[in-house]
């Protein structure tokens, strides 16, 4: 067991022991029908760990261009954690032998009707990950310490589906990440104490 994977484990599990009020849902905007889903957290085995994004291609129906974890619906009679290991291999070609699952966290439904599962899990660095062109427009890894530190997540207006809402924003090297995987980003590092680290 590594002490990157060790670590994490102790602070998901301390975390995920307690009960927290106020974590972003959207469940007050999801329609009747909701598809289960799933997304991996894919974090790196470095001394400063990143957590692997993607952009999705320009042309898709839903989220496009938009910064995504890995992810998509349950297939039928596929749980929540081998949903997640078949999209990140899908869509770059992560091997699920180089994916060490710690856990999954808290739920998010989103106002387009999914119920999406976030896997937490640890992977080797510099991976030959290969981006499935169809789902993936480009890939990246961000540091987690900036995704987790809450001077980061900052909330924003913005106009969606005919009105206007509060978004979560992320900013890191020319890349930004809102909405659901911004939400799901801030969510979980209220439960992982990252913040204040010697390596973050």
């Amino acid at each position: 067991m590594s002490a990157l994977f060790a670590q994490l484990q102790r602070l998901f599990d301390e975390g995920h022991g307690v009960e927290l009020a106020g974590l972003h849902d959207d469940t007050h905007l999801a329609p009747a029908q909701i598809h289960a889903a799933a997304v991996l957290i894919a974090v790196t085995e470095r001394p400063a760990p990143g957590v692997l994004l993607i952009h999705r291609p320009p042309n898709m129906r839903q989220h496009a261009g938009q910064v995504a974890f890995p992810g998509g619906k349950l297939e039928p009679g596929e749980d929540t954690v081998a949903a997640a290991l078949r999209e990140a291999h899908e869509e770059l070609a992560l091997s699920p032998t180089d994916v060490r699952v710690i856990g999954v966290s808290d739920r998010f439904v989103t106002g387009t009707g999914y119920d999406v599962a976030p896997v937490l899990a640890v992977v080797p660095p510099d991976l030959p990950l290969a981006p499935n062109p169809v789902e993936v427009a480009a890939w990246f890894e961000a540091p987690l310490a900036h995704l987790f530190d809450p001077a980061n997540q900052r909330r924003r207006m913005r106009g969606l589906r005919g009105g206007r809402r509060e978004t979560i924003e992320i900013e890191w090297d020319g890349h930004l990440i809102w909405g659901v995987t911004a939400a799901i980003i801030a969510n979980l590092s209220r439960r992982i104490a990252w913040a204040g680290r010697a390596d973050a």
